[in-house]
């Protein structure tokens, strides 16, 4: 073989290992884009050649969902109901249907603690608005009147749904979020990505593991911190996190904390003690209506409620930081890493 040969071959072989390289390198970059969309910030990571275009679709398909459930503003199909509570059926698309009947579940499954007619008392309250107050008993007395998750009628044949009592008002605010993220994921599958992460307000999904294979450690939010601090971390993959919290939306009026999620029993904000309560799951939707339905049942029947749900898991936090978690928690390697939170157990 002579030297140039030699060289010829080196050549080959040296370009043939740079281009196996560089493809190896950009399939491990990640590509992340944020947005605005649901009432929140979104950030959406991806690894593979066709991140970008799956993102873009993926943030469509949220505005899709924005604009058909959100239930403030003038156009909506969510809107198109309430508007004609106590008098039609309103047709809607197979998206809202279907979250419209997922919060019916769990308004059935935890005897309206959690309940998607809780529209009246939302507005009324106004919390993450520049409209927040604290409304008199005798309007919160008026509004604890039209919600009744039992007055929901649907025609499945039509994709229809109507609200039987004038008055009455469907927001998706607690489960509509988890929708988008499940379908954020299916459109990143899509699309050939099998690893990406994606941060809808607090609602995390991750698909895959990471591109070297390891897990994602993922942190729980510190609910008396602002967002982005946390006090515990888990390892997870293919597992979405929902968190519901009070420090997600409040205002103070006369140095007290009036926060987002409300008792549908006394119309006022939950409570019971806790102040976050994070839900572990392969579906988001499912993770979105537990964690509000398990905040609003209080620590002890929450758990009881978690426990009797197969493939879920979840982590309570205390007024006092406590912290309690379901009995399978230790297979996601959950550690607090925060020494002012700790760890116990509830009594038998």
């Amino acid at each position: 073989m002579t030297t140039k040969t030699s060289l010829k071959i080196f050549v080959i072989i040296l370009v043939a290992v740079l281009l196996t390289s560089c493809g190896r390198t950009k399939a491990e970059n990640p590509v992340t884009k944020t947005n605005f969309l649901l009432d929140t910030l979104i950030q959406i990571t991806a690894y593979g050649d066709n991140a970008s275009n799956a993102i873009d679709q993926a943030y469509d398909r949220i505005n899709d969902i924005q604009k058909k459930m959100t239930a403030s503003g003038d156009d909506s199909e969510v809107i198109d109901i309430n508007k004609k509570a106590g008098k039609d059926f309103q047709k809607v698309s197979p998206d809202t249907f279907y979250v419209i009947k997922k919060g019916l579940y769990y308004s059935q499954s935890s005897h309206g603690r959690f309940d998607i007619t809780i529209g009246p008392l939302v507005k009324l309250w106004g919390i993450g608005t520049d409209k927040a107050r604290v409304p008199s008993r005798a309007e919160i007395k008026n509004a604890l009147g039209h919600i009744n998750y039992k007055n929901v009628v649907l025609n499945e044949n039509e994709n229809s749904v109507m609200l039987k009592e004038p008055g009455m008002a469907i927001d998706l605010g607690a489960i509509a979020k988890g929708y988008a993220a499940d379908e954020v994921v299916r459109i990143l599958k899509a699309n050939g990505i099998k690893s990406a992460a994606a941060d809808l307000g607090g609602n995390i999904y991750v698909l895959g593991k990471k591109p070297n294979g390891s897990p994602w450690k993922i942190g729980i939010q510190d609910p008396f911190e602002p967002r982005g601090n946390t006090f515990a971390t888990v390892d997870v993959a293919d597992k979405t996190l929902v968190t519901s919290g009070v420090y997600e939306r409040y205002f103070i009026k006369d140095g007290k904390r009036y926060h987002h999620i409300l008792d549908t029993s006394t119309g006022y904000p939950v409570d019971n003690g806790l102040v976050s309560v994070t839900i572990i799951s392969d579906s988001s939707i499912d993770a979105d209506g537990l964690s509000t339905t398990v905040f609003a049942l209080g620590l002890k029947d929450g758990m009881k409620y978690v426990e009797k749900v197969p493939h879920i898991e979840a982590v309570f936090v205390t007024k006092d930081r406590k912290v309690y978690t379901s009995s399978g928690i230790e297979k996601y390697n959950f550690k607090i890493i925060n020494s002012q939170f700790r760890l116990e157990k509830l009594p038998d």
